[in-house]
């Protein structure tokens, strides 16, 4: 895939340039990544050399999640397959590109079969813009994510451990900020054609601990970057 951009994104592709010029983006603008891009840097588990299977598999990933989350209209995702792509969290019902874009990214991951009750965030209640508000609201600094080991490399299919962090420095449905760090550690299955566009997302990892972590400051040893994520809470 394209490596990073002049005058654009160190760790994405497909933000500028001639073929993102008619791109519909969610926000009105293509995203800046400069906040987010320096926690990142100041705080990443491993620093992988450009080049790397590493390296090449967490531009994949960003720029997966930026177009997933950023781009409004499928046909504008570049790193997506263009036919019969499909998306999953937690082995839950897999989605299509306009069913993800609907939703909003925020609102899929955070899917889930609890009893409205007993939800500490209710995707169903939200909308793929008042998600990206209430996310952009509780992490100014931004929502991080790193390739921890990545497992095999495809095509056909890359799968890899990742972490995602933030410092909860905004309020959260009305809780108010607590300023620690809330993370999630998951596995991910992207399954690719030779192009290694992405035609298939399967995603697992532990929803019920990370949204818990919004209503107090999560202890030291909540998360274990060693261990295995588990499908709990769903």
């Amino acid at each position: 895939m394209a490596s990073a951009e002049t005058g654009g994104d160190k760790y994405r592709s497909f933000i500028h340039g001639e073929g993102e010029k008619n791109t519909v983006w969610r926000l009105g603008a293509p995203p800046n990544f400069d906040v987010v891009n320096k926690l990142f840097e100041e705080e990443r588990t491993n620093e992988w050399p450009e080049g790397s299977v590493e390296e090449k598999v967490q531009r994949l990933l960003k720029t997966w999640e930026m177009e997933m989350f950023h781009k409004v209209r499928p046909e504008d995702q570049k790193i997506v397959h263009s036919q019969g792509y499909t998306g999953s969290t937690n082995g839950m019902k897999p989605l299509t590109r306009k069913e993800w874009s609907a939703m909003g990214g925020y609102n899929v991951f955070l899917a889930t079969t609890l009893p409205p009750e007993h939800r500490i965030y209710d995707p169903d209640k939200e909308t793929a813009d008042s998600s990206m508000s209430t996310f952009l609201t509780a992490f100014p600094r931004g929502f991080a994510i790193e390739v921890l080991d990545v497992y095999c490399s495809g095509p056909p299919k890359v799968a890899f451990k990742f972490r995602h962090w933030g410092y909860m420095e905004g309020p959260f449905k009305g809780h108010p900020p607590h300023g620690q760090r809330v993370e999630f550690f998951g596995v991910c299955i992207f399954h690719v054609d030779e192009e290694m566009k992405v035609k298939k997302a399967e995603y697992y990892y532990e929803r019920g601990n990370f949204l818990a972590s919004f209503l107090s400051a999560p202890a030291a040893s909540a998360a274990s970057a060693s261990g295995c994520p588990v499908m709990t809470g769903n």
